[in-house]
């Protein structure tokens, strides 16, 4: 399943805020501007994180999503199936520039299984640049410009078909 939904996160096509397809129970969950981590954790007893990947990749292995970030030799990659009550919701890739961990964004590379929301959002020196949604086999996701004392880092989220956003809003497999 994580390889499965890693490649869905990759191949996910993005839409306007304006697009029809966004209904508001949609919209609600992924324009979150808060702690997806904390939003999430309202809805079962325990917030996983389950590690698939994580160390440096070379500037050419970032794809398309380099072009939202400085342009570096290195980049530092983590993706990660974030879980309620053992059952995956989310999958989630972060890609950071090498020159973000420097100082206290070091402790990027350090999160193991702590998951991102929880460290990003006890930052006073949090900011958004833009939350941008995507749909990928029928399911949503979203990408956001994040940046720690100026400095930018790229997460990318994927719903899961478990996940509590499909709830509120059932999944139309056709689209």
């Amino acid at each position: 399943m994580a390889d499965n939904a890693l490649a869905q996160l990759r191949a996910m096509a993005w839409l306007p805020v304006t697009s029809p397809l966004l209904t508001p129970p949609l919209l609600d969950w992924l324009m979150e501007e808060d702690s997806m981590t904390r939003r999430l954790e309202r809805h079962c007893s325990q917030v996983t994180v389950e590690v698939q990947q994580e160390g440096f990749i070379r500037g050419g292995e970032a794809g398309d999503e380099a072009a939202l970030l400085p342009a570096e030799a290195r980049y530092w990659l983590r993706e990660i199936l974030l879980c309620g009550d053992g059952v995956p919701w989310l999958a989630g890739r972060t890609l950071v520039p090498a020159s973000t961990l420097n100082g206290p964004e070091q402790m990027l590379q350090q999160l193991g299984t702590r998951p991102l929301g929880r460290y990003l959002f006890a930052s006073s020196t949090l900011t958004r640049d833009f939350i941008e949604p995507g749909q990928v086999d029928g399911l949503w996701g979203r990408r956001s410009r994040l940046r720690l004392s100026d400095k930018p880092l790229l997460l990318t989220e994927l719903f899961l078909p478990a996940a509590p956003l499909y709830s509120s809003h059932p999944m139309d497999r056709s689209l």
